[in-house]
């Protein structure tokens, strides 16, 4: 486990340095941290829990051409696949591809922060290690996500719609961030009405359209536990519950913060579901859309309005804890660690280098 604890410790080492509040250019030393992300997430090997799942994926697409692989799984995954059959690759092209857009989503959405190092340092313990190694189709659509949450702040809605479309084609469950945007933009009554409606049909889409099937399949697969949805879904209560209370004093524009408070009841909500419904893994995948909540409170809590240089470092430092703390509690205690140990790379040879 020493090259995540390395990882952690980069970006910790950086958030320190940089404790005051700044416009943030892409430095050689964040560039090269950025890189070790893409690295680690792009040339793992047999690391995650879907890690043998994606190869089959890969394998039994071998033989179709381009028009069925689009229709056999998720299309920009399934292109993905294709191309790298076509060119006599192995598991590793594909995954370097999505560790591409994902790393470049997060630094994108941890720019717009205060301390980019401690956005980032955030989000390494579960955005990058477990969802990053994990879940790759959901990993690349959630920094696809986050771009769009940037494009959408700044009212730049059309760029923010391509990019949740290209989202879409790699998860379709990034639907979900729909109707939190239009909820962010809606001024009446009529248009919450509409909203609502909107969001009936995304979630039937989502889980009842012709592939869930197939969807809920893949959650039973995964055999995760009602307890452990509990745990990842209180990660994002925490934040919520920090955020509504506080949310003026963030330094968000008017957009940006009705965004996060929606994020942040989407978070509630999430939670309260895990006891309505059956599906607990159904609930936990699509709160996964919801973890830039913690990035973005994290990471703006030491940079709240009327906090002195001496209170900034002192949350720093806790922001810094909690993360190492989440990131222990889940390498030691988690039901399925051990599909992330040990950290094993690509050396495109006969062995692997395992650590």
């Amino acid at each position: 486990m020493l090259p995540y604890w390395l990882l952690f410790s980069v970006f910790a080492a950086g958030a320190f340095q940089l404790r005051e509040r700044r416009d943030h250019a892409i430095t050689p030393i964040f560039f090269l941290a950025a890189v070790l992300v893409f690295i680690m997430v792009g040339l793992r090997y047999e690391v995650g829990g879907d890690w043998y799942t994606y190869l089959e994926i890969l394998d039994g697409l071998r033989f179709y051409d381009l028009g069925e692989a689009l229709f056999m799984i998720d299309p920009g995954y399934g292109l993905l696949n294709w191309a790298t059959n076509r060119l006599g690759w192995d598991i590793w092209a594909v995954n370097l591809a999505c560790a591409l857009i994902f790393t470049w989503g997060l630094v994108h959405f941890a720019r717009r922060q205060p301390n980019l190092w401690l956005a980032c340092l955030v989000a390494i313990p579960y955005l990058v290690i477990v969802v990053g190694m994990g879940y790759t189709r959901q990993a690349v659509a959630i920094a696809l996500m986050m771009m769009a949450i940037v494009a959408f702040t700044g009212e730049r809605f059309v760029r923010a719609l391509v990019l949740i479309s290209v989202a879409v084609l790699f998860h379709k469950t990034a639907l979900i961030i729909i109707p939190l945007m239009l909820f962010t933009i809606a001024r009446s009554r009529g248009a919450i009405a509409g909203v609502m409606l909107i969001s009936t049909v995304l979630l039937y889409y989502v889980f009842l359209g012709s592939s869930i099937d197939r969807l809920m399949a893949n959650y039973e697969d995964a055999n995760y536990d009602s307890a452990g949805a509990a745990v990842r879904l209180a990660m994002n209560i925490v934040p919520a519950l920090i955020f509504l209370p506080l949310q003026r004093r963030f330094g968000f524009s008017e957009i940006e913060r009705k965004l996060w408070r929606n994020f942040a009841l989407a978070a509630v909500a999430a939670a309260v579901a895990l006891f309505l419904f059956q599906s607990s893994t159904a609930v936990d995948r699509l709160a996964l859309y919801l973890v830039p909540l913690q990035v973005i409170v994290f990471s703006r809590l030491p940079y709240m309005a009327g906090l002195n240089s001496s209170t900034r470092f002192t949350l720093i430092a806790a922001v810094i804890v909690y993360s190492a703390a989440v990131q222990f509690v889940w390498m030691q205690f988690a039901t399925h660690a051990d599909a992330w140990l040990p950290y094993q790379i690509y050396t495109f040879g006969e062995d692997r280098m395992r650590f």
